[in-house]
C-alpha cells in the first residue's frame, strides 16, 4: 500500500507557474504508475497527466498538453507537475493518484477508476 500527499497549490495570476510535488510514503514507488487528476467545483474529476512507472511515457489531457509536464524522481518516491502558462481554468482541486504495476506494464492510465490510491488533493487557484 502506498500513501500520497499532494502539496506545492496556491493562489496565482494568470500566466503564472506552479509546481505540484506528491510525495509517497509506504512502498517503493517505482511500483507504481502514476497521474494527475483535477476537480473544479460542479465538475467531474478529469485526468491531466499521467507517468508510468519507469518515467519513460507520459501523456497529457487536451487542455494541458504543452503547459504542464509530468515527472517522477522514484529515489525520493515523489512525482511533480510543473504547470506553466496557468490560466483561469485551471483553477481545481489537484490529485496524484498511484496505480500498482504489473510485470512489464510500460503505459500510462487516464481514468480514475483505473488507479487505487489516491491523495487528499492541493487546491490550485488561478486569478484573471
Amino acid at each position: 500500500q502506498v500513501q500520497l500527499v499532494e502539496s506545492g497549490g496556491g493562489l496565482v495570476q494568470t500566466g503564472d507557474s506552479l509546481r505540484l510535488s506528491c510525495a509517497a510514503s509506504g512502498r517503493t514507488l517505482s511500483s507504481y504508475a502514476m497521474g494527475w487528476f483535477r476537480q473544479a467545483p460542479g465538475k467531474e474529476r478529469e485526468f491531466v497527466a499521467g507517468i508510468n512507472w519507469r518515467g519513460d511515457n507520459t501523456g497529457y489531457s487536451d487542455s494541458v498538453r504543452g503547459r504542464f509536464t509530468i515527472s517522477r524522481d522514484n529515489a525520493k518516491k515523489t512525482v511533480f507537475l510543473q504547470m506553466n502558462s496557468l490560466k483561469p481554468e485551471d483553477t481545481a482541486d489537484y490529485y496524484c493518484a498511484a496505480r500498482m504495476g504489473v510485470g512489464f506494464d510500460l503505459r500510462y492510465y487516464t481514468a480514475p477508476h483505473e488507479y487505487q490510491y489516491w491523495g487528499q488533493g492541493t487546491q490550485v487557484t488561478v486569478s484573471s
